[in-house]
């Protein structure tokens, strides 16, 4: 969608939203152009990418993370780190690269970006967290800047956690409906997001409301949406190897010859894009995403563990449609 220079694109969004979460090693631009393609959601997020390398001799490097494509839009790149200043310039940069905004992680729970007390671990330094959503605003220029946390480090704390990002006036906040703590591991607890939406209005806020966690369809997304007053949701997971996930299909409704020859395209674009720089083993994840659900597949995937190319993958999804 175009986007006037001045124009906070979220508020232009028809609602209710429907997100592509990023995810590390996963949505890069081979893996978002996928979506673009077959199925592309409302927004769009980069992998995270570190504010701190930005603002280094590494640069080069990383400025690689950051490429897209105009079918993307509008796409948003998400960034972490804990200093500022680091905040600030990269705000600048992003704002150069044409982005449509700019993501906070707050919400990371991995131990590396634990240990350095950054991502999910600035729920328990608000001060800090308000401070570097402020820089990050005044180097974004125009463009909107949004946050995606947790409800909370070790406890929920959705309502204290909450107003401290509202009075900075984020252009909207995705909540992972769980706790540093709880990772993955316990059910999304989705009451909380209705309670953030209440906070929310209570405040008289136009930060729109994100919810995320255990979406396993584009209907439960409808579903969760509706119960929970939320402005949309956001789809990590659910979305793995279904490129077709926002127009509402499921795995199962996509053919078998389509769902391989689109994993043949997907795994031909990663080469295209990112060889020598990154390994084509990234691609296993997505073959079990993609060849899962059918008679044959635990074969098949067998088969595509030991590739080393999208040639080798092109091979054995031409053998496995001639049988068929």
């Amino acid at each position: 969608m175009a986007r006037k220079k001045k124009n906070n694109f979220w508020q232009q969004l028809e609602k209710p939203i429907f997100a592509l979460a990023p995810m590390a090693d996963v949505t890069d631009d081979a893996f978002r152009q996928m979506f673009a393609r077959y199925g592309k959601p409302d927004v769009m997020f980069t992998e995270f990418v570190s504010t701190d390398g930005l603002c280094s001799v590494g640069r080069k490097n990383l400025l690689r993370e950051l490429q897209y494509t105009e079918s993307q839009r509008p796409i948003v790149a998400q960034i972490w780190g804990r200093d500022p200043k680091h905040y600030y310039e990269t705000a600048k940069l992003i704002a150069k690269l044409k982005f449509d905004g700019i993501d906070i992680n707050m919400g990371c729970p991995q131990k590396k970006e634990i240990a350095q007390k950054t991502c999910a671990a600035l729920i328990l330094e608000p001060k800090l967290a308000q401070e570097i959503v402020l820089a990050t605003k005044r180097g974004a220029g125009h463009l909107p800047v949004s946050v995606k946390t947790r409800l909370g480090f070790d406890k929920i704390e959705t309502e204290r956690w909450l107003t401290d990002l509202l009075a900075v006036e984020p252009a909207a906040v995705t909540l992972h409906a769980r706790t540093k703590k709880e990772m993955s591991e316990v059910p999304a607890h989705w009451g909380e997001i209705n309670k953030a939406v209440k906070l929310r209005d209570r405040l008289g806020s136009k930060t729109l409301i994100l919810g995320n966690g255990d979406i396993k369809s584009y209907a439960e997304g409808l579903r969760r949406i509706k119960e929970t007053g939320a402005d949309g949701v956001m789809v990590g997971r659910g979305a793995f190897g279904n490129p077709w996930f926002f127009t509402g299909k499921t795995l199962p409704d996509i053919p078998l010859q389509t769902k391989l020859e689109v994993l043949q395209e997907h795994a031909k674009l990663f080469e295209k894009n990112f060889k020598p720089r990154k390994n084509f083993a990234t691609m296993k994840k997505h073959f079990k995403a993609y060849v899962s659900g059918f008679e044959g597949a635990a074969e098949i995937r067998a088969e595509l563990m030991q590739v080393k190319s999208a040639s080798e993958v092109a091979s054995i999804v031409k053998k496995v449609l001639a049988k068929k």
